[in-house]
């Protein structure tokens, strides 16, 4: 099964969020960022160059948040949240058109990428044993 990433950067409850480009299937649609694992990569090696790749941003890779399996053009994926601390703001958007932080209400009220909001109840829990 393939695998996929997404990187979670919380800051006071809010999560960051962005606005892939338009074209392809999930174009202009809002996502946690991230991207497919590549052959030899673990998952956090994964998540570090997604960062640098559509942010310009390092990133450091905490542990693992939640997972959920979907299907993608007739393939199964599975897809794994990792928490991240960003090291920076100053972001060169290169596949998004926007970011922002949101908070959970937000996010189920934006155009979201499906797959991303199958990770969302578990962020949530994740969250809430935070407090």
């Amino acid at each position: 099964m393939d695998i996929s990433v997404a990187g979670i950067a919380v800051q006071d409850g809010k999560l960051f969020v962005a606005r892939r480009a338009e074209g392809g299937d999930m174009g202009g649609k809002w996502e946690f960022p991230g991207g497919k694992v590549e052959d030899g990569e673990t998952c956090e090696q994964a998540l570090v160059r997604e960062f640098l790749e559509e942010f310009g941003a390092g990133a450091d890779v905490r542990g693992q948040l939640a997972e959920a399996e979907f299907e993608n053009k007739g393939r199964r994926r599975l897809l794994k949240a990792f928490e991240v601390k960003l090291f920076s703001r100053n972001f060169t958007l290169s596949e998004h058109t926007e970011w922002r932080w949101a908070d959970c209400d937000e996010i189920e009220a934006m155009d979201f990428t499906p797959s991303d909001m199958k990770l969302l109840a578990g962020i949530k829990r994740h969250l809430e044993s935070e407090k």
